[in-house]
């Protein structure tokens, strides 16, 4: 059956645009965004995806308040969704102009998270490297992405209280990824089972300066070799200048004693020529993404699994609670980000994860923690 996308001139397989062109159950199509003061006192990171070969739509709202994470999840048919105009519940997306300015909205007051937000891009979408990653045998991740840095317009309501967005105090990042990645309900491990994956070590930094914008990616084995490097740095689009590529980045992820929770990161650039650029990162506060957002480790909901049509659903998770404390460590957690840059003061996302083995941060095993 043809689908409405299809009156437009975007096919690039012979199939409906109701289909993709890999038969892979673990296609997906996702929209991140994450919004913060410059206190980091509350952190909203939310998204929407589509799983087409589950035939799955979902969205998420997570909002760190204190030491409590409050979360709005929702999930439906993908069939009753306009993918131009997506929606799931109380969610939906609106691409008031492309690739500058996005309005989300969630009327999920009656679990705790409401909202009704515009985003205006500061800087040009950026296209990242291609993102592929195996495991033993089998593509685990094969994606691409685009990424940019902006503010944010409107209100956001967390449990009753409303607090006003304004653009001059607002910031954010968000990012728009296709491709393959692990969704939907567990796959029976198989082969994999006998050769489980000895670590996982991820760094991914946007940063929104008064002029530029920098925004560095490292994926790493557990011996230390990159699966993905990248360090960018954008400048406004009115320069006409391409973003600038800046070398190999240097990491130095500062862990807080006795954890793997990062407290900050020196990451060294370098400019063509070698001058070397130190970017400072701190951490004002963070959105454990395990705990009610969906992603890898949730126990109580992942993208893509499917509900049934319609189904909504609130979660609230305290992170002093030794069940929540205890799952933190073991997945991707998203941080505000302050940032210090050749004198110039940045914020964004501190996005990191540190599991298993890691050669050069001195991880043997999933036990181990900074001394």
């Amino acid at each position: 059956m043809p689908h409405p996308l299809d009156e437009y001139p975007l096919h690039q397989v012979p199939l409906s645009m109701a289909h993709v062109a890999s038969s892979d159950r673990n296609a997906y199509d996702r929209c991140y965004f994450n919004a913060h003061d410059r206190t980091g006192e509350l952190f909203l990171v939310t998204g929407l995806g589509v799983y087409p070969n589950l035939g799955v739509v979902d969205a998420f709202a997570t909002v760190r308040t204190g030491d409590r994470q409050v979360s709005v999840r929702t999930s439906g048919d993908l069939d009753r969704c306009d993918r131009l105009a997506p929606s799931v519940g109380p969610y939906r997306v609106e691409v008031v102009e492309p690739l500058e300015r996005i309005r989300i909205v969630c009327d999920g007051d009656d679990l705790g998270v409401g909202f009704d937000l515009t985003w205006t891009g500061s800087f040009p979408a950026v296209e990242e490297a291609p993102h592929v990653w195996r495991s033993g045998p089998r593509i685990t991740l094969d994606a691409q992405r685009f990424a940019q840095v902006g503010t944010w317009e409107g209100s956001l309501r967390v449990e009753g209280t409303e607090i006003a967005v304004t653009p001059d105090r607002w910031l954010g990042t968000r990012d728009r990824s296709w491709g393959i990645r692990p969704t939907g309900e567990p796959e029976p491990a198989g082969r994999s089972a006998d050769s489980p994956v000895e670590g996982f070590w991820w760094l991914y930094v946007p940063l929104r300066f008064d002029d530029f914008a920098v925004i560095v990616i490292v994926q790493e084995d557990p011996d230390g070799h990159r699966v993905l490097n990248e360090a960018t740095r954008v400048w406004p689009a009115a320069t006409g200048r391409r973003p600038e590529q800046l070398g190999w980045p240097e990491v130095d992820v500062h862990y807080q004693s006795g954890t793997r929770i990062p407290t900050g990161a020196t990451i060294v650039l370098r400019e063509r020529g070698g001058r070397p650029l130190e970017l400072e990162v701190e951490s004002l506060g963070y959105v454990a993404l395990n705990a009610g957002s969906g992603y890898g480790g949730d126990p109580s909901w992942s993208h893509g699994t499917w509900k049934g049509e319609g189904w909504v659903d609130g979660a609230v998770h305290d992170l002093h609670d030794p069940a929540v404390s205890g799952m933190v460590p073991f997945g991707v957690i998203d941080h505000v980000g302050r940032a210090t840059l050749d004198g110039a003061e940045g914020w964004g996302l501190f996005e990191h994860a540190s599991m298993g083995r890691h050669d050069p941060s001195g991880f043997v095993d999933y036990s181990s923690v900074a001394p």
